[in-house]
């Protein structure tokens, strides 16, 4: 496997980890998430819709077809994690380094997926 093949992999493999973690703790510990909603004045009756959302969008990555909705999925986590360090950021809370870390391994897989799985 060719160097480029494996960062792609990676960075997939480790942004997918991290939305499918986000979206069991969206689902299994909404009223917690639903409190941090609250911090940041974002409306409670986006969680449920939020993980289902980012369980679609990781499969729809992995899957590459069709290329349109892969492209919105990308775009979609990417919309999420810039959202995610404004709200941080808003409320000076130092948890920003995650998000910041998604969009690194977000943008990585995006571009060496074009390279790699055309």
């Amino acid at each position: 496997m060719n160097p480029q093949k494996t960062i792609y992999w990676i960075a997939t493999g480790l942004l997918s980890a991290l939305f499918l973690y986000s979206a069991f703790n969206y689902l299994t510990d909404t009223a917690v998430i639903e409190g941090y909603y609250q911090d940041f004045q974002y409306p409670t009756y986006l969680v449920i819709p939020m993980a289902l959302a980012k369980i679609l969008a990781i499969v729809f990555i992995l899957l590459r077809k069709p290329k349109w909705v892969m492209e919105w999925a990308y775009a979609g986590l990417f919309f999420d994690m810039v959202l995610a360090c404004f709200a941080h950021y808003h409320i000076s809370d130092p948890g920003m380094t995650l998000p910041l870390v998604g969009i690194v391994l977000l943008l990585v897989s995006y571009f060496f997926g074009k390279t790699v799985r055309p």
